[in-house]
């Protein structure tokens, strides 16, 4: 009967949030450049042209950084993006908004079909989260491609 009522037991989750940066020194993401700029400065440049990195640069309502967050790190040609982490980590910040980035490492900013369709599925469960999925940079150390600018948002 004991093990009967550790069934009702249902495993909890406890969140908390500790901000370690003061709101006054959070950078301001008010371009493409911008996001651009903060990406390169966080992203590791040892890997950028040897395998797929795919981070998210978490935002409040004010376009201010909360912080940026690697979701996945692939192969040479791919990597797996587990939305439910990438959902996960925003919703832990508190984020309003995310921009998603990831590296080709041919130096190819051109977007493949794949990247189009995780695109779309991110927006999509962005919308049912209150979360705006502002654009997607793909990123090489000298350039990026942005989803926003050419209408692919």
């Amino acid at each position: 009967m004991t093990a009967l009522k550790s069934l009702f037991n249902v495993a909890e989750i406890e969140l908390t949030y500790k901000s370690k940066v003061k709101p006054a020194d959070r950078p301001k993401v008010n371009s493409v450049a911008s996001a651009y700029d903060l990406l390169m400065s966080v992203w590791d440049m040892n890997k950028i042209e040897l395998v797929e990195q795919f981070y998210i640069l978490l935002l409040d309502r004010g376009s201010t950084c909360l912080g940026v967050s690697e979701i996945s790190r692939g192969g040479v040609s791919a990597c797996f993006v587990d939305t439910k982490i990438l959902f996960g980590t925003a919703i832990k910040a508190k984020a309003s908004g995310i921009i998603l980035a990831h590296n080709h490492p041919s130096g190819n900013l051109k977007p493949s079909r794949l990247d189009e369709a995780l695109t779309l599925k991110i927006i999509e469960g962005g919308k049912l989260l209150d979360i705006d999925v502002q654009d997607h940079l793909i990123v090489t150390p000298q350039s990026y491609y942005s989803f926003a600018e050419y209408g692919l948002m």
